[in-house]
């Protein structure tokens, strides 16, 4: 890092510091402005908010480092861009009719108050186990590979580079986040995706131009790195239709690859949930006016999240066929003698990348969008934490709390779930990878908030009583999960080689992610449909407007005329980039 790269950083923590004190003091200290930005977002703004929130520190650090060890296999869960369709097209009309602050308000209007509690409590439990953590973990790893030898002393204790990069990114963040709210968030996030998309970008482009090019990409690495199916066959299975299974393990299991079975089925269940039902995500479309811009922000950041292919899991395996060519010195870490990847240096594929191939001052620019990424993401979990506490539980139980009262308490809670999150980060040092930790545990937390939320408003004779059996039996085999995992990621006494094999905490530990989630979805949707159909239809009035069933042709008529031929062309643009990327990437 040069003087110039510090200028160019400094001035792009000064523009973001000038933007979000203008934004702040543009602002209204009620409820509605501070949460939802005043229901007045643009398309633009939406959709650079929306890709922004999402592309942070997993895929800066994990995605990045597992295109490094496992080539394009991931591409599959970003290829997932038309998710965002399906929240743009199906869902939209009925967010933006109920008017609601939450994703657990609108599960109280269609089914009970009770859903709405869990559902809370579900998604403030998962933001600081994923986001929140996954965030801060991963701007330690970007400080500790940037400025390895950064020390500071406090109180006796030691703190290296790690843990001043992880402190850092949360105090910088949280201090627009936690004054200016969703307008600071959402206005900040279209600055740094604009940051990031160019930087990474322009890593790539410096990337190929210092390994020769494209075909010297592929002339370098195995030509199953490029293949997005083979994943999805491990050797000796092609031409079945087996789910994998190991044959001297009990469990689907396996590494480094990926069945179809769970590819197939469960990565569009957690895809769904993610995109259309998380509140992390849906909150920015919440701010759009009306169902025109809140739709077209979800076409815009579902091109837009077409990218991260490109961008960071391409850079990743540059950085891999750098390394085993010998190009750039400072890559060779990232492989052992034979020349095969080390995983855990690979996590840094991304900032390696950075110091080895980028000249001064574009380095300063791409490590600017670094930071631009992974204070995006916390901004974006940190206003949907404080929102989710506030409105659902806070407001609940204080009903004649004042709009000052409620900001002040999105504030407050915004600061808990930070400091909750630290302490979490050990857990996520101990996974296999980054981006494993995230898709494994969103995999176990996801089910059943797809389940109630799809058949909610698909089938309308579906009553509380079964949205509850969904939620409370889907989240405790998630939670059992994850309790099974923690002792064996952190790698307590007594659990360094695992369970005893054979034994029935041996199988749930080691039955493959995917697999369980579906287990957990089946389950989910299992209980909510036998309870529902064994328990009183919901009333009418209940889930008037609440199901296609039950919306009026005026409302219909209303959301046909929200959208027009360039809304149609531009869903189809998308759909057929990813039927591009599918057919490109084969082998």
């Amino acid at each position: 890092m040069t003087t110039l790269d510090w200028l160019i950083i400094l001035g792009y923590f000064s523009g973001l510091i000038a933007l979000a004190w203008w934004v702040i003091r543009k602002g209204k200290d009620t409820a509605d402005d501070y949460f939802l930005a005043g229901r007045n977002l643009g398309w633009f703004i939406i959709g650079a908010s929306i890709f922004a929130s999402n592309i942070g520190s997993e895929h800066l650090v994990g995605l990045a480092g597992s295109g490094a060890t496992s080539g394009v296999a991931l591409a599959h869960y970003e290829l997932h861009a038309w998710c965002l369709l399906v929240l743009g097209w199906i869902f939209v009309p009925f967010y933006m009719r109920s008017k609601v602050f939450t994703m657990p308000e609108f599960l109280e209007r269609r089914f009970s108050p009770a859903a709405r509690w869990v559902l809370s409590l579900i998604s403030l439990v998962g933001y600081v186990i994923t986001k929140i953590a996954v965030g801060i973990f991963a701007g330690g790893i970007v400080f500790g590979t940037l400025l390895p030898d950064l020390q500071i002393e406090l109180g006796g204790v030691l703190l290296n580079s790690f843990w001043i990069g992880s402190v850092l990114v949360v105090v910088l963040t949280g201090l627009y986040t936690i004054l200016g709210g969703m307008r600071a968030v959402a206005y900040t996030e279209t600055v740094q995706m604009l940051v990031l998309v160019i930087g990474s970008a322009l890593l790539t482009v410096y990337g190929l131009a210092a390994l020769g090019g494209w075909s010297e990409l592929r002339a370098t690495l195995d030509a199953d790195m490029f293949n997005l199916w083979k994943p999805l066959i491990p050797a000796g299975m092609e031409g079945t239709w087996l789910p994998v299974k190991e044959p001297d393990r009990i469990a689907w299991y396996f590494n480094d690859e990926y069945p179809w079975v769970g590819m197939l089925f469960c990565a569009p269940i957690i895809g769904l949930w993610y995109w259309c039902t998380d509140q992390y995500i849906v909150q920015r479309m919440l701010g759009a006016p009306d169902q025109t811009e809140a739709r077209r922000g979800t076409i815009f950041a579902a091109c837009l999240k077409l990218l991260p292919v490109f961008i960071f899991i391409i850079p990743g395996m540059i950085a891999l066929a750098l390394a085993k060519t010998g190009r750039a010195d400072m890559l060779t870490v990232m492989v052992d003698a034979d020349g095969s990847v080390i995983p855990g240096t690979a996590q840094g594929a991304f900032p390696l990348m950075v110091q080895a191939v980028l000249p001064m001052g574009i380095r300063g620019l791409v490590v600017a969008g670094l930071l631009a990424a992974l204070m995006s993401s916390l901004a974006g979990v940190f206003n949907a934490s404080s929102t989710l506490f506030t409105m659902d539980f806070y407001r609940k139980l204080h009903p004649a709390a004042s709009q000052h009262q409620l900001v002040w308490i999105g504030r407050v809670a915004t600061t808990v779930m930070v400091l909750i999150g630290l302490l979490w980060i050990p857990v996520i040092q101990g996974a296999r990878g980054l981006y494993e930790y995230l898709q494994g545990v969103q995999a176990y937390l996801g089910p059943p908030i797809f389940t109630v939320f799809f058949l909610g408003v698909f089938m309308k004779r579906l009553n509380a009583q079964g949205c509850l059996a969904a939620l409370i039996i889907g989240f405790l085999l998630g939670i059992l999960r994850l309790a099974v995992d923690t002792p064996v990621s952190l790698q307590v006494a007594g659990f360094e080689n695992g369970y005893p094999e054979g034994s029935f905490l041996w199988i749930l530990n080691n039955t493959y992610f995917q697999y369980y989630s579906l287990f957990i979805f089946l389950v989910s949707a299992a209980a909510m449909i036998i309870v529902s159909y064994a328990t009183a239809a919901p009333p009418e009035e209940q889930i008037k407007e609440l199901t296609y069933a039950t919306v009026t042709d005026d409302q219909r008529h209303e959301t046909r005329k929200s959208w027009n031929h360039w809304d149609v062309l531009g869903s189809a643009a998308v759909l057929l980039l990813i039927l591009a990327a599918y057919l490109y990437f084969n082998g």
